[in-house]
């Protein structure tokens, strides 16, 4: 279903873990190309199909379900993987799964935040500069605030990509950013094209989490760095049994009065609990042949941000 590594490429430059991965089967394949979807088993058509449904259902009301769900702390999580890939001007990323824009908003303003501060430090290094260079500087700064920054949203879904590209023009965003419906699993963009890939709370939707893992090493430049910002295993035993009443009570009721979709809100419920710990994503990143892969809990580990590099 995607372009992935082929064999002599994805072994070359690797360890022998990926001789590990080829020899065993693929996450989330089971007998007769079933799989899960929640708790339930199904084919991998009809996951694929599901999964667009639940996330067509619920683009409009996504982002304020975001809030609802979290109390708001998904913006400190997405704040600190910013913080964390820490872009500078000329950065190229890929927003997988990114559809209404949050991770591309923050990069924009990073971005543009890090060229003010250089513009400022050139100027108080550059004291004797004469009025016309001084403007000069700053026209530079209006013509391209992002220093060729580019960041690529990519989605499968198009209803996610529509609500996306309205709050953009809402927000007045417009320069250096793109929108591209695309499956993560087959990935519409060529080799080594891009410094960073994110993807943020999207990758436990897939049904095929390993091909998805080797189309960001293929699109990644030598140097790139794949960021994943995904749910995962609370690490407190007290806390766990908390979110696990509030995940199961409290999430679907939410999403009923909301976005009144019951059914959906269960399902992004139980994907989580589907999700691998953080361990064995960990293992699996590697697979594809990230190098330094760690990860870092946040919220005793509600969420993990893990961290590879195509070397």
């Amino acid at each position: 279903m995607a372009a992935a590594l082929c064999p002599c490429r994805a072994l070359l430059g690797r360890r022998p873990r990926a001789l590990r991965a080829l020899a065993r089967p693929a996450r989330g394949l089971a007998a007769h190309g079933q799989t899960h979807f929640g708790f339930q088993t199904v084919s991998e058509e009809e996951k694929g199909e599901k999964v667009y449904q639940v996330f067509e259902s619920v683009a409009k009301k996504y982002d304020v379900m975001n809030d609802s769900m979290s109390l708001g702390i998904h913006r400190v999580w997405k704040d600190v993987l910013l913080h964390k890939m820490n872009p500078c001007p000329g950065t190229l990323l890929l927003d997988v799964a990114g559809g209404t824009g949050d991770i591309a908003f923050r990069f924009i303003n990073y971005v543009r935040s890090v060229r003010e501060r250089q513009l400022r430090r050139k100027l108080k290094h550059h004291q004797n500069l004469s009025w016309q260079e001084i403007a000069d500087s700053y026209q530079e700064e209006a013509v391209k605030p992002l220093g060729d920054s580019q960041v690529v949203v990519c989605d499968i879904n198009k209803e996610m990509l529509k609500v996306g590209r309205q709050k953009a023009e809402h927000l007045g965003y417009s320069e250096g950013l793109s929108w591209v419906v695309g499956n993560a699993e087959e990935l519409p963009f060529g080799d080594e094209k891009f410094d960073v890939y994110t993807v943020s709370f999207g990758i436990r939707n897939l049904t095929h989490i390993d091909l998805a893992l080797q189309e960001a090493y293929r699109v990644l430049k030598p140097g790139g760095r794949f960021l994943c910002l995904e749910f995962s295993q609370v690490t407190n035993p007290l806390l766990s049994r908390l979110y696990d009443l509030y995940s199961f009570q409290i999430i679907p009721v939410l999403g009923e009065i909301i976005a009144g979709d019951w059914k959906s809100y269960q399902y992004l419920v139980e994907s989580i609990r589907r999700f691998p710990p953080q361990e064995e994503f960990k293992e699996m990143i590697e697979d594809a042949g990230f190098l330094k892969v760690d990860y870092q809990n946040l919220t005793s580990g509600i969420v993990a941000i893990h961290s590879g590099f195509k070397l």
